[in-house]
Parts: C-alpha cells; sequence; structure tokens
C-alpha cells in the first residue's frame, strides 16, 4: 500500500475494510487468473498497468486503483465509492490520484 492509502484505509468503515482484505486476498491467490468483473485495466491512465479492483458492500461500489511496479510488487493506490457519482468524474479523479501517487511511488525507487 502506497502511504496515502494506508492512511485512507484506516478512515474506511470496518465492512468496506473487510471485504476490500478479502477481495486482495482472492487477487493474491487467482493473480493475473482474476479477470472481470472483479480486476479490469484502468483506462486512461498515464500507466499501462493500472487496474481497478471491483466489488460492492453495503450500498457502495468500489473501486481500488493498483499497479504492479518494477519489481512486480502490487501497489494499492487509493480506492473510492462510485456510487451515486458521474462515472465520469468518479473515474477521472480516481485515475488522476492513482496516477501520481504511482509516479511519486517510482521516484522514491
Amino acid at each position: 500500500m502506497c502511504p496515502e492509502f494506508m492512511i485512507e484505509f484506516k478512515a474506511l468503515a470496518l465492512e468496506v475494510q473487510d471485504e476490500l482484505l478479502a477481495q486482495l486476498h482472492l487477487l493474491a491467490c487467482r493473480g493475473p487468473a482474476l479477470g472481470r468483473p472483479r480486476v479490469d485495466s484502468l483506462k486512461g491512465s498515464r500507466h499501462s498497468n493500472m487496474k481497478e479492483l471491483r466489488f460492492s458492500v453495503g450500498d457502495g461500489v468500489w473501486r481500488v486503483a493498483f499497479a504492479f511496479d518494477p519489481s512486480r510488487c502490487a501497489l494499492l493506490l487509493v480506492a473510492g465509492d462510485k456510487a451515486g457519482i458521474s462515472e465520469r468524474r468518479f473515474y477521472r479523479s480516481l485515475i488522476g490520484r492513482a496516477d501520481a501517487r504511482f509516479e511519486r511511488h517510482l521516484c522514491r525507487d
């Protein structure tokens, strides 16, 4: 997890944290074979390897942007609930924040 995501994760409702951890376990077990509807590419990112983990919990429709760095380590970048928000606006914000965080991570390495 990138440092900013770690802070945001702790602020999420417990049911969202629990479901996200369950989805991450599934991703770790299935790897790249875990495709749609759980994982998809994020179109519009400056990074071709930017992905989104998708899940629903309660009334929320959650998306978590992640990417693999050059050492093939998965990095969780940003999460958001897109329920009730313009899809275009939601993804513009999610991808912009994910790209910026990923670029900061790459500069640190």
